[in-house]
């Protein structure tokens, strides 16, 4: 009797031993098969910006995982990572170990702290790359138990921004000395271009081009030329240069001149890129110090002044962060052009006299003019076919008996 109650207590022991083993079994089984034929895969990535301080900018990433098995399990040693680079210049880089997955989609998030001195380096990168960065967004999952990692398929975007093209303008603006005694305009800025220079470490080089008409009979003598670039009324770069351009009377001439953007300013402009909404206003102002009649004068050059407005979505996910109307759109290829917009000071009725008796108007058109203006002895316009009566100077300072100005 006893011995059948050992042996029934023996079965039943062995039965349950064999149920444990049976049920570890399908477990690590199950995680061995797991691990061959469903191992978790990252099937979509998600980043946005988050806070942005002076020395940081947060940039939040969401990894959606997918556990393609019936069931969750912990296969131990499971960790996520994730690799975000703009030009191959590493803007966010993260791992999550000690993840566990249930069956289907698992949402993962992230959270790095990006060093706002990375971003002189991806601005170099972007101009040097014609204004053209790569964003690329790599994750993978891996498990140390299994000895197998995952990636996913890369996310790349296009981001585009067209900024020194737009400085690229024939349009007719006046310059303007603003003097006593002196008539306005002294001249007139016919044509303005600009291409980036060589980028270095520390500044992004823009060399200009203008074309200005001297509106007087003497000559001009412009003697020095500078500039201040603000974006998002943050000055990251001013300067001058000594051009030393004679301009005959009536005659026009070309100046080169460079400006350059201070590298080391761009973490700053950064910061508030992002608090505006990824929104740059940019704007470049001009000054020229010119001689008239032997006193040299600084005149500011509004007709010149260049502004542009650049706006971004570097993520794609502006419009899901905030509910700005007029984000930037992803093409279907995934590129995104920066909206961009040239304004400035306008001069719809204005028109440039040239020497050879035409004026040339903003549209580009010519108006010939030698038939349709009276001239006194001293060769100084009087009078206009239109019967208002207008005063020039000799080229210095002004000489108006009538009192009209």
């Amino acid at each position: 009797m006893a011995g059948m109650l050992t042996s029934a207590l023996l079965g039943s022991k062995l039965r349950v031993l064999l149920t444990l083993l049976l049920t570890v079994g399908v477990v690590v089984g199950g995680g061995l098969t797991l691990g061959v034929l469903g191992t978790p895969s990252v099937t979509s990535t998600q980043n946005s910006f988050g806070n942005v301080t002076d020395e940081t900018t947060e940039i939040r990433t969401e990894l959606v995982v997918e556990n393609p098995n019936p069931v969750g399990v912990n296969l131990g040693g499971v960790s996520v990572s994730y690799d975000v680079r703009m030009n191959d210049v590493a803007m966010a880089t993260g791992t999550k170990n000690g993840l566990s997955f249930d069956s289907g989609n698992n949402t993962v998030e992230f959270s790095t702290q990006m060093d706002n001195d990375e971003i002189p380096t991806w601005w170099a990168s972007h101009v040097r790359n014609g204004e053209r960065t790569t964003l690329r967004v790599d994750a993978s999952v891996r498990s140390n138990t299994l000895g197998r990692t995952v990636q996913a398929p890369p996310v790349k975007r296009q981001i585009s921004t067209d900024v020194i093209s737009q400085f690229n303008s024939s349009e007719s603006r006046p310059i303007d000395a603003n003097q006593p005694l002196v008539s306005d305009p002294v001249g007139y800025v016919n044509e303005t271009s600009g291409r980036w220079g060589e980028v270095t470490k520390s500044e992004t080089p823009i060399d200009m081009r203008f074309t200005v008409y001297n509106a007087k009979r003497l000559p001009m003598a412009v003697t020095e030329l500078g500039y201040t670039i603000n974006m998002n009324n943050v000055t990251v770069g001013n300067g001058s240069s000594q051009t030393g351009h004679l301009i005959e009377g009536r005659t026009t001439e070309t100046i080169e001149t460079r400006t350059a953007i201070r590298n080391q300013r761009l973490d700053e402009w950064w910061v508030s890129h992002l608090e505006n909404e990824q929104v740059t206003h940019l704007r470049i102002d001009f000054y020229a110090k010119i001689e008239l009649g032997g006193e040299t004068v600084r005149v500011p050059l509004d007709g010149m002044t260049y502004t542009e407005t650049i706006e971004t979505d570097i993520f794609g996910t502006k419009g899901e962060s905030d509910d700005a109307s007029d984000a930037s759109e992803a093409t279907a290829d995934g590129e995104e052009t920066g909206s961009n917009e040239t304004t400035g000071d306008e001069s719809t009725d204005t028109t440039a006299t040239t020497g050879d008796g035409t004026a040339t108007t903003p549209d580009g058109g010519t108006v010939t003019t030698a038939d349709e203006t009276t001239t006194d002895s001293d060769g100084d316009v009087t009078s206009t076919s239109d019967g208002e009566t207008t005063t020039t100077d000799d080229g210095l300072l002004a000489r108006n008996p009538s009192g009209v100005r």
